[in-house]
């Protein structure tokens, strides 16, 4: 019966063809009948009002046929350098034969040419694009003419890495202007650009990029094999292709580093990874991944070296704040007092005395209460976003203090844990940091500090194992590679890096050209020295 189903369909009163007609159409080639290939096009792209079908003729018959999408081309540029033309060249009366397509190109159409074909599937691919198919009379071979339209945000400083100092530019969702930005930066032939399409539906075109002689080929081949093996009816955002390919998915830990800044991404190409930019997404994946470069700031790179270095000291004691201070507080209150000054457990105690709960429960309900409020802030409109977090939060701290529910050390330590969490520039980082706490505080309520030393040799022993693209995760520190330090517990100066990491760059290791350290010759000779 699946044969009269076909041909029942292809009848007057029966427009809606079955997807197994419908594919085997596609599959098929143009004829060099135009107004057969009109009514070919017209069945693959029915009940899609904004589909245009426009006429063109010539000596009283239909010469031209433009085929596009009203809403993802730009019609003036189909108007002025497309139709403007063929209609003054059919006013004329010219008796021009055009026997190829080709040769359109060069007497009529003046904008930029992508493809010629006569393959359905092609056609249907590209106008779906954007682009618009120019048929012509007793020609099957169909130019797709490259209108798209270019509407589009502006460039602006990314809202989710803000720098003091540095580049103020940023990612769009636009396939080719983030392309644009990179080469901006990174004026080589070197640079690569791979692309694919992924997506049943989507059709998103995903590009691969990285510096060749830099890169590792292995990483490279591996990021080419996961991307290609990505089935799926469509790509909305760089997040889908991120699970895709990532080695460790139930890891708290990000192995994929994604940044909305371009100068980012120069730097991290200049390091030998590979960054992959997806089309409609701001974010761009950049692999292999380290736990160091989650505590690193772009800004670290754009202020002076000792200032980074210091910086990046400090983001180090607040993480392992935000880790382990509401755990240590449950521990010492609950197993281990003799480990607080007189004075202060006393004070603790004090405060204690009125709330009914244990201290790992109170930490509980206030860390839940502190992500709430931080995920409403994020989520509500901007203008109020922030007053509710703020208000919030002294207003239920205080309440709850005040009627004896929570005591007010666990609202100073949860207060700080906070604070201490938004010190960790990379966002997707710092939300496996907030995670670990609620384990955290589960073996501190039940074990005490053991349960603290057990959490950490286990999150140790975790990130030691987890690797990105085959990288390890905890590198340089483990396995140790001194020559890298100089980038993880310092920020050593920019001339000082004469060598790119071994972990990515092992096959070209010595920057071009190396570093040179500036020369003390020159102090005191400006304006003014004798």
């Amino acid at each position: 019966m699946k044969w009269f189903r076909k041909w029942l369909y292809t009848k007057p009163g029966y427009p809606i063809i079955p997807e197994d007609h419908l594919s085997e159409e596609e599959d098929s080639e143009l004829t060099t009948d135009i107004e057969h290939n009109e009514s070919i096009f017209r069945r693959i792209f029915h009940n899609s009002d904004d589909i245009v079908f426009r006429k063109v003729q010539m000596c009283g018959q239909n010469h031209w046929l433009l085929i596009y999408f009203a809403t993802l081309v730009d019609e003036v540029l189909i108007d002025d350098y497309v139709l403007k033309p063929m209609i003054a060249r059919s006013d004329n009366q010219e008796h021009v034969i055009i026997e190829k397509t080709e040769s359109l190109d060069d007497h009529i159409i003046s904008v930029g040419l992508t493809c010629v074909t006569s393959k359905i599937s092609e056609i249907v691919k590209q106008v779906l694009k954007g682009q618009a198919a120019v048929l012509t009379i007793g020609n099957s071979d169909v130019m797709m003419v490259k209108v798209n339209n270019k509407s589009q945000r502006s460039l602006e400083e990314p809202s989710s890495e803000p720098v003091i100092r540095g580049p103020r530019d940023g990612f769009i969702e636009n396939l080719s202007t983030n392309i644009g930005l990179i080469r901006s930066r990174l004026k080589t032939s070197r640079l690569k650009m791979e692309c694919v399409t992924i997506g049943e539906l989507t059709q998103t075109e995903v590009v691969i990029t990285y510096i060749a002689g830099i890169a590792s080929e292995t990483v490279i081949a591996e990021v080419r094999e996961r991307v290609s093996r990505i089935q799926i009816d469509g790509i909305i955002d760089s997040g889908y292709v991120e699970e895709f390919i990532e080695d460790s998915p139930y890891s708290p830990f990000p192995l994929v580093h994604s940044t909305e800044r371009p100068d980012v991404v120069a730097a991290e190409l200049l390091e030998g990874k590979v960054a992959i930019i997806v089309d409609t997404s701001p974010f761009v994946l950049i692999v292999p991944m380290t736990f160091w470069t989650g505590l690193q700031a772009s800004e670290d790179y754009y202020v002076r070296w000792p200032i980074a270095t210091f910086v990046r000291w400090i983001r180090f004691l607040f993480i392992s704040i935000a880790i382990f201070a509401p755990p240590l507080y449950v521990a010492i209150t609950t197993f281990n007092q003799e480990m607080i000054p007189t004075n202060l457990v006393l004070s603790i105690a004090s405060s204690r005395e009125p709330v009914p709960l244990p201290a790992v429960i109170e930490a509980f309900i206030m860390e839940i209460i502190f992500e709430a409020l931080r995920e409403a802030g994020i989520r509500l409109p901007k203008q109020i976003g922030q007053a509710i977090s703020i208000v919030g939060a002294l207003v239920i701290g205080q309440a709850a203090v005040l009627a004896g529910i929570i005591s007010a050390p666990v609202v100073i330590i949860v207060s700080i844990t906070g604070i201490a969490a938004f010190t960790i520039p990379r966002y997707s980082f710092a939300n496996g940091i907030r995670l670990l706490r609620f384990p955290m505080l589960l073996l501190a309520g039940t074990l005490g500090l053991y349960g603290i030393v057990v959490g950490l040799i286990g999150i140790v022993m975790h990130i030691s194992s987890l690797r990105s693209f085959g990288v390890p995760y905890f590198t340089p520190a483990a396995p140790l590679t001194f020559s890298d330090l100089k980038d993880v517990i310092i920020r050593a100066p920019i001339w000082a890096k004469t060598q790119r990491p071994q972990s990515t760059a092992a096959n070209n290791p010595v920057r071009e050209p190396a570093g040179q350290k500036p020369s003390p010759d020159y102090a005191g000779k400006g304006k003014g020295s004798s």
